[in-house]
């Protein structure tokens, strides 16, 4: 009997995952793209606009603040109309305003559109992380996490190519290269959005390619969780904001964010840099592939440890050291163009496999009816470190001339995070 449930198990989880992860998996390639292909424009955007490194750190991160703020409406919304329908509706409108960049010509515009490409992006991450404890099992979730989050890196090691390809068609049809960019990488969100309303299933007894039997499975085990967790637990939406848990992993991501899109929104310029001027942008897009590609290898095979392990929080504290100590060595290296882009390599490995395991934790410390306003909120004041770590490294550069000081600012700040992880307030109750 135990072998019928252990296959039982195997082939619901691999069902699942076939029909979601990869489908979920390009959503985000999209998503994340749209959200820092700005990194890429501004090689030529900040010529062809007069930006200054400053007017571009704070346009990059105003993002987040439209983004904090529909966050945890947006959830809360999904839980009433099902993702299905949010999700199809929120890239539909993230496209037509990612789209709508190319026709920019002043810093207020700037600002502006990139306030509301956060609104419009604001459900989608929190939304598929709550749609997940949908369907996996908390012993697979990290798995699925890292999987779908696998994205991340692998929309920088495809994205950055396409991008830097895309910026050679400087004059085509009398279009800027940033241009082009814009209204190519947009597009596919509107495409997609309309698709999704089609291809998603809201949830696992609605689920037509799932046989009886995994569904009974599949709810069952997901019923007994929601009542082990925390002694049968099911804080309310509104005890969620008194949840000191829910502050501290907000403030563990953070921490995290800050270096996630430091890096990722500056990581085309500092790739330039180490380059020198005469690099072309093709060049650049090929190289900035790179820590993408140990960003994805970090994911994977952390996410992977994790879950064997069952163990979360030294899965996040451990690779949070190991980046920040990437950053350190390569803003030291910076002379050296070989060495500062291995040294940034290894902080991207170390950076995005903490992705996996702390949504994971996360999701396992914040259940019942407060779950979608929980994640939502770690999600949306987390993701302010987006704001940060972008000005940040704009900052520093301004005063010191060069991206050493923003890497060293970024590595401390993650040592931060990694500590905090390991507070016993983060611990599950047995």
């Amino acid at each position: 009997m135990p072998e019928a449930l252990e296959e039982l198990e195997r082939t619901t989880i691999a069902t699942i995952s076939r029909r979601l992860i990869p489908y979920l998996f390009v959503l985000y390639v999209i998503a994340y793209l749209d959200r820092v292909n700005v990194g890429f424009a501004q090689l030529q955007m900040k010529d062809d606009l007069g930006f200054s490194d400053e007017v571009f750190g704070l346009g990059a991160g105003i993002f987040f603040f439209g983004y904090m703020l529909f966050q945890v409406p947006s959830n809360l919304v999904l839980e009433r109309i099902g993702a299905r329908r949010l999700i199809s509706s929120i890239m539909v409108i993230w496209g037509v305003v990612s789209v709508g960049m190319m026709f920019m010509r002043t810093v207020e515009q700037f600002y502006l559109l990139r306030f509301l490409l956060g609104a419009a992006e604001a459900g989608f991450f929190p939304g598929i992380i709550l749609y997940l404890t949908y369907w996996f099992p908390a012993r697979h979730r990290a798995r699925a996490v890292s999987l779908f989050m696998l994205a991340v890196p692998v929309s920088g090691v495809v994205g950055s190519p396409i991008s830097g390809e895309i910026l050679e068609l400087e004059g085509h049809h009398g279009l800027a290269g940033w241009h082009w960019l814009f209204l190519l990488e947009g597009l596919p969100a509107v495409i997609l959005g309309f698709l999704s309303l089609k291809y998603l299933t809201d949830l696992p007894e609605h689920a037509s390619w799932l046989s009886q039997e995994q569904k009974d499975w599949l709810l069952g085990r997901l019923a007994d969780e929601q009542q082990q967790v925390q002694g049968a637990e099911r804080p309310s939406a509104a005890a969620t904001f008194t949840s000191l848990p829910v502050w501290v992993l907000s403030l563990i991501y953070f921490c995290l964010a800050c270096s996630f899109y430091g890096m990722s929104f500056w990581s085309p310029q500092i790739v330039k840099s180490l380059l020198g001027p005469s690099a072309s942008d093709a060049l650049v897009g090929w190289l900035n592939a790179i820590p993408y590609l140990g960003g994805a290898i970090g994911m994977v095979w952390i996410g992977r440890s994790s879950d064997q392990r069952g163990e979360r929080r030294l899965h996040v504290a451990l690779p949070t050291l190991l980046a920040a100590l990437g950053l350190v060595l390569s803003g030291l290296t910076s002379s050296n163009p070989t060495l500062s882009l291995a040294a940034f390599t290894l902080a991207a490995l170390g950076l995005w496999g903490t992705v996996g395991p702390f949504w994971a934790h996360a999701t396992a410390v914040v259940r019942g009816t407060g779950a979608a306003a929980g994640i939502a909120l770690t999600n949306s004041l987390g993701n302010m470190g987006g704001f940060a770590g972008s000005y940040l490294v704009a900052w520093a550069k301004t005063v010191t001339t060069g991206f050493a000081g923003g890497l060293y600012l970024l590595a401390a700040i993650l040592v931060v995070g990694g500590v905090l992880m390991m507070l016993p307030v983060l611990k599950l109750k047995e």
